[in-house]
């Protein structure tokens, strides 16, 4: 599925379209370019999950945890250096009771459960509009995704 969102505003409004769908266990991997809207993204998520504080990039302390609805673990692989860092980092046992969302996480999708919802960000030639593809894998097939479109 394929949404086109013309602002950063229209990105965050899909995050958190997005967050109506997810519960305590769900994983969210995102895909882009630096400066393609993870980030923004992100946190239009952790706020349709009724978080309160401003959604920042995790790149330097590798993930943050956000009190929510539920517990939303924030992170970025970007300076990772080896998928075993990704194993180290045991993100999956830290979201198991939250919503684990993961920059850069095309990069280690096999590190991951098998049940994850993959986000691909692509921006135009401006970095303004972006198109936003959603992947779903294992059951995030079976669920309906018609709710994030706008």
């Amino acid at each position: 599925m394929d949404i086109v969102c013309p602002s950063a505003a229209d990105t965050r409004a899909l995050g958190r379209r997005l967050a109506s769908l997810l519960g305590p266990g769900d994983v969210i991997l995102l895909a882009g370019e630096l400066g393609a809207g993870k980030t923004v993204l992100a946190g239009g998520i952790a706020e349709g999950l009724g978080v309160d504080d401003r959604v920042v990039s995790p790149s330097f302390v590798l993930a943050r945890e956000y009190k929510g609805f539920v517990p939303v673990i924030h992170a970025d692989l970007y300076r990772l250096g080896s998928l075993a860092e990704v194993d180290d980092l045991d993100l999956a046992t830290d979201a198991a009771d939250g919503v684990l969302i993961v920059e850069w996480g095309d990069i280690a999708e096999q590190r991951f459960v098998e049940d994850h919802l993959l986000i691909r960000i692509q921006p135009d030639d401006e970095g303004e509009v972006r198109t936003v593809t959603l992947i779903p894998r294992g059951s995030w097939s079976d669920r309906s995704l018609d709710v994030v479109q706008s």
